[in-house]
């Protein structure tokens, strides 16, 4: 499990991505790349990291189910996920 700072600090990204996304949007219209850099760092969409949901893990991730390798193995064998079950050949 991640610490709890790892994710609160990429909940507070996308806060600040969310409050500036507008903002951002039309100084790139308008050309204004000195005003941009004004703008905190983290309210850029690219500073974002995709972290699992329930355990926090950085690597591994799957967009479509939000959550990471290991726990989409786990709740695919008990059956949580519907539709996928583990392949075996």
């Amino acid at each position: 499990m991640a610490r709890k700072s790892l994710l609160a600090r990429e909940v507070k990204k996308r806060k600040l991505y969310e409050k500036f996304a507008k903002k951002r949007k039309e100084l790139k219209e308008k050309g204004d790349y000195d005003a941009l850099q004004e703008l905190p760092r983290n309210s850029a969409l690219s500073r974002q990291h995709n972290r699992c949901l329930i355990t926090g893990r950085p690597r591994g991730f799957y967009r479509k189910f939000g959550i990471s390798r290991l726990v989409l193995r786990e709740m695919a064998l008990r059956g949580e996920i519907p539709g996928l079950k583990k392949a075996s050949w």
